[in-house]
């Protein structure tokens, strides 16, 4: 399959364009999977757009303050680093700017109590770091660190909670999980008083998740492995809900990813509690094991989100709603609006 047939006509507001409103004011865009039919809905109407029976899989993962800010310690040269994975023993996989002058053995200094080495080298800024600090790692990064936003967001956040879903339970990812963005506390209320199952799963996600595609051929590309967590309170819910019938909706595509990759590992049989690495990427073509629905957000052209939902959803009818979405102006990426896939 030739990835430019997925390379989308973005218009350039759309791409600077980035409000953050409050949880309650996105829209929604419906998508008939079946025959493509679409509606233009509110966020808060997905409670009519679910049944009792249905149930909701949410990522509960917490983003981390992730990116840092330093100099070089021989030249004093600015330096920015976006930890990705922790690799255990002080030790991180980062992205870090500028790649071409942060080497092997160069040392980056954030202030008086953090220092990183770099260790290691990848491509595209890619590093592995050692980190050398006195007291607790967690508590300075919380003091050093900034909320890894996208490049497309200009405003500054003031709120950190702004970019984390308001089940985050789980430190670790790099990026937030952007469709559950949409949801309030009350909305989740009145989703569970109409008899709608939520259940959870995790997924550290890292910034892999987002890259654009560089290949010519989709089977050539190769995802950076995050890491889930799936526990057996879930596989009961699941397993039940299958068992009669009912819809598995996944809410972002870190959910879909890790039910998926759980559907794999059981093998066709029950789901059981696991968790490890999943570098599974889903294109169309691809069988789907546990999901029926999705909810997502608008997502980047050439992206391995786009070939997840066009694997869902057919690529003609996502590339119809993606039309849809820019005529009517919705808004894309991840303060944006949601389209939830059915």
């Amino acid at each position: 399959m030739n990835v430019d047939a997925y390379d989308f006509y973005l218009p350039e507001e759309l791409i600077a364009q980035t409000p953050l409103p409050d949880r309650s004011s996105s829209r929604l865009l419906t998508v008939n999977r079946q025959n493509g039919d679409m509606s233009h809905r509110h966020f808060t109407d997905i409670v009519d757009e679910l049944q009792a029976g249905d149930t909701l899989v949410l990522n509960d993962t917490r983003v981390i303050p992730a990116r840092l800010f330093g100099i070089k310690e021989d030249t004093g040269a600015k330096a920015e680093v976006l930890l990705l994975k922790d690799l255990g023993d002080d030790r991180w996989e980062a992205l870090v700017k500028p790649g071409k002058k942060l080497k092997t053995g160069a040392v980056i200094v954030f202030g008086e109590e953090l220092r990183a080495v770099v260790e290691e080298e990848e491509d595209m800024g890619g590093r592995t770091l050692r980190f050398i600090y006195k007291g607790i790692f967690q508590e300075i990064l919380d003091r050093l660190g900034t909320m890894p936003l996208p490049p497309y967001i200009k405003e500054t956040l003031d709120d950190r909670e702004r970019y984390q879903t308001v089940y985050a339970r789980h430190e670790g990812s790099a990026a937030a999980p952007t469709a559950g963005l949409h949801f309030t506390k009350e909305l989740m209320e009145q989703l569970t008083a109409k008899g709608v199952n939520i259940t959870y799963i995790t997924l550290h996600v890292g910034l892999g998740t987002f890259r654009p595609m560089s290949v010519e051929r989709v089977e050539e590309h190769v995802m950076h492995a995050e890491y889930f967590s799936f526990s057996q309170e879930t596989a009961d819910i699941l397993n039940a809900a299958m068992n009669r019938g009912s819809r598995i909706i996944a809410v972002g595509t870190t959910s879909c990813r890790t039910l998926e990759t759980v559907g794999n590992l059981c093998e066709g049989g029950p789901l059981k509690e696991c968790n490890g690495w999943t570098d599974i990427f889903i294109y169309p073509g691809y069988s789907f094991k546990v999901v029926n629905a999705l909810i997502t957000n608008f997502h980047l052209p050439k992206s391995t989100l786009v070939m997840l939902v066009s694997a869902l959803a057919g690529r003609d009818h996502i590339l119809d709603a993606y039309k849809e979405a820019i005529a009517e102006k919705y808004r894309f990426f991840s303060f944006g609006d949601a389209m939830f896939i059915y």
